[in-house]
């Protein structure tokens, strides 16, 4: 039954603006005879070195636009995003999944599971945090994350909270590549390039297959025999050696014809860039890069002798140099993904206190996908004098559109 559309959002408010509650939310959409600013707007509740914020990211046509409000400042932020002209809204709490989409005639159509939404804003402290990968999970005992009483090891605590926090970052822009049709139904193809032990591979595997329910073939690539060889018993163990295979390779050579979604989690220096290459060739729907350790462009920008002056200050000490070498890197390849019609964002994966390589890429082909030239990445290579590892490998790609 239709409800009034201002009595229904004031609902989503409340829910939106309790923390200790809301898990997700995301807006899309729009309303009959009108266009909101963004075409699509996710918040979540997360946990930075400072505090809890409420953390808010855009979509425009091209890119997403991601930004932490303090929770005494969210009223105002959820108040202007409520009346942005959305035509459908998905709100995620402990409690209950309220999804409410505008009719024609402007008026609500709610559906709520679980317990009664209205009330989900209790304000209890004593629940423990909705998890999207339970430490019951049988893959994390058999890769030695867990107890085989489902308890995380106290030592392995680190890795097993970065497991989480990928697949929280796997998870949305899956659901919205499902939803408006980039990942086509049918069978679907996931590579994990320099896969290693394959924490991420098996959390990626299961929350596709088993939470979101898709047909997900997956392959991991990795140089080692020996982590070909312990991934593929692990596989078996779990029973799932039919849909998860490993190959023994080089990212940038191993026999993989294509993917639907690619992964590149923690790839030494270049070995990154020899990922995003080829996803770029594969023209991968979905892209979440986790770069490792940094030096070829700091070697190239040594080379060339060549630095903006408003930044010259940053290179005469070495730790300020190498910072300044990994942003500078990732910097360039998110705009040359751009360039190759991506929508990229640049998150923290986890926080500093659990690893010092958290910076994620997520990137996802925009239906607009045609590459064209940047000239943002023009006046970049320009201003530092240096042509990076990722450009020079899709140069042919490039040229030949």
């Amino acid at each position: 039954m239709p409800e009034d559309l201002p009595t229904a959002l004031a609902e989503l408010r409340t829910l939106l603006l309790d923390r200790d509650q809301l898990v997700r939310a995301v807006a899309a959409g729009r309303r009959r005879g009108s266009t909101p600013t963004w075409r699509r707007v996710e918040l979540r509740p997360v946990a930075v070195k400072s505090g809890p914020v409420l953390q808010v990211t855009v979509y425009d046509a091209t890119q997403a636009h991601t930004d932490n409000h303090d929770w005494t400042q969210a009223a105002a932020t959820v108040d202007r995003l409520l009346a942005e002209p959305f035509g459908n809204w998905h709100v995620e709490t402990r409690d209950a999944t309220v999804q409410l989409r505008v009719t024609k005639k402007g008026r609500a159509q709610v559906h709520r599971a679980g317990a009664p939404a209205r009330t989900a804003a209790t304000g209890r402290h004593d629940r423990s945090k909705q998890r999207l990968v339970e430490p019951t999970e049988p893959f994390l005992a058999e890769l030695g994350i867990t107890t085989a009483s489902g308890a995380v090891k106290a030592s392995r605590a680190d890795k097993y909270r970065q497991v989480e926090e990928f697949v929280r970052a796997l998870d949305p822009v899956v659901r919205s590549a499902v939803d408006d049709g980039r990942l086509a139904p049918g069978r679907r193809h996931v590579v994990d390039l320099g896969c290693g032990n394959a924490y991420l591979t098996f959390a990626a595997y299961r929350h596709l297959s088993h939470r979101l329910g898709l047909d997900v073939d997956l392959t991991g690539v990795d140089v080692k025999a020996q982590a070909r060889r312990h991934n593929e018993g692990v596989a078996a163990r779990l029973g799932w050696a039919d849909r998860v295979r490993f190959v023994e390779g080089t990212i940038g050579g191993a026999d993989v014809a294509g993917a639907d979604i690619v992964m590149a989690l923690h790839a030494c220096d270049t070995a990154t860039d020899d990922a995003l290459a080829r996803a770029v060739a594969w023209r991968a729907p979905i892209v979440l890069a986790a770069p490792c350790c940094q030096h070829d462009l700091q070697l190239r920008l040594r080379q060339a002798g060549r630095t903006p002056d408003a930044v010259a200050g940053l290179l005469r000490q070495g730790i300020l140099r190498e910072r300044l070498g990994d942003l500078l890197t990732d910097a360039f390849r998110a705009e040359i993904l751009r360039s190759h019609g991506y929508r990229v964002e640049v998150l923290e994966f986890v926080d500093t206190r659990h690893t010092p390589r958290n910076v994620l890429l997520r990137a996802e082909l925009t239906a607009a996908s045609a590459p064209g030239r940047s000239e943002r990445l023009a006046a970049m290579t320009k201003a530092w004098g240096v042509t990076p590892r990722l450009a020079e490998l899709l140069a042919d790609e490039s040229e030949g559109n």
